[in-house]
């Protein structure tokens, strides 16, 4: 276990987002770290991450000034009444549909007003699916909405929030093992911004590999690799084992080089 734990993290989420898979998995993997989920509105991001929030469950867009990484696209979807000529179609095409829309998305402000007003048959509107199945309304259906790139959800928080626990959270969400969690090892090095996800992981892999092995550039890794497979043939002639101590040194650097350092700070012991 990491050693500057902070004692409780709470994370809030926007509608329609459910955060309950990655509760469980981080209460049976980290119990003494109090858990708490804040339910918010869709507009109440930047307040609740400069209150008590650690981290935010939210949609596209988030401020510039937040921290956030990508986690799935949400599927568009056009809201109609059950007995609507649209429903008998598996996708709509608003662009060559004759009807009446009543709101385009891709988030309605007021999400229980424009859905009455579809339930009361005056058009039709579109919202992330997840939206539609949050608002449970039974006398609904929705479809596909054609050539829509659908809303993205993003994991968000502020540089001064990040913390070792809110860097398990970030494994936890990606899908990291226990083993790696507790080793302290993440790939990233730390929280990325959006738009950096996975690319310092393997640009910092590419540097381990080709400047801190036993040649340094890729024709000194090659020729190290030779002269090794020649030993060991020659040792093997007359009866002794092949040693090819560089190579074992090069990854051994490598190992070292992509440990990060962990970070302090967290509104769990304000």
């Amino acid at each position: 276990m990491l050693g500057c734990m902070t004692e409780a993290l709470t994370i809030a989420f926007v509608p329609g987002v459910s955060p309950a898979k990655w509760a469980r998995v981080w209460r049976e993997r980290f119990p003494e770290i109090e858990l708490r989920l804040r339910p918010i509105g869709a507009d109440e991001v930047d307040d609740a991450l400069a209150g008590e929030a650690d981290m935010v469950f939210a949609r596209e867009p988030v401020s510039d000034l937040h921290n956030a990484i990508p986690l799935w696209t949400e599927t568009a979807v056009v809201a109609m009444p059950k007995d609507s000529p649209l429903a008998d179609a598996t996708e709509v095409d608003l662009a060559t549909t004759d009807v009446h829309v009543v709101d385009a998305g891709p988030v309605p402000a007021d999400l229980a007003g424009t859905l009455d007003l579809v339930e009361a048959n005056v058009g039709v509107a579109v919202l992330p699916q997840s939206l539609f199945r949050a608002a449970s309304r039974k006398e609904l259906v929705a479809r596909a909405l054609v050539g829509s790139p659908g809303t993205r959800i993003l994991l968000a928080w502020r540089s001064e929030d990040a913390s070792e626990t809110t860097e398990e959270f970030i494994g936890v969400v990606r899908g990291r093992t226990a083993n790696s969690s507790r080793g302290g090892q993440d790939q990233t090095g730390g929280p990325d911004r959006a738009d950096d996800d996975g690319s310092r992981s393997s640009r910092g892999g590419s540097d381990g590999s080709s400047g801190r092995g036993s040649g340094g550039g890729s024709g000194g890794g090659k020729a190290t690799a030779a002269n090794s497979r020649t030993t060991a043939k020659r040792g093997a002639t007359k009866g002794t084992s092949g040693k090819s101590g560089g190579g074992k040194a090069g990854r051994g650097k490598v190992q070292r080089g992509m440990k990060g350092k962990p970070k302090r700070g967290s509104k769990g012991n304000r």
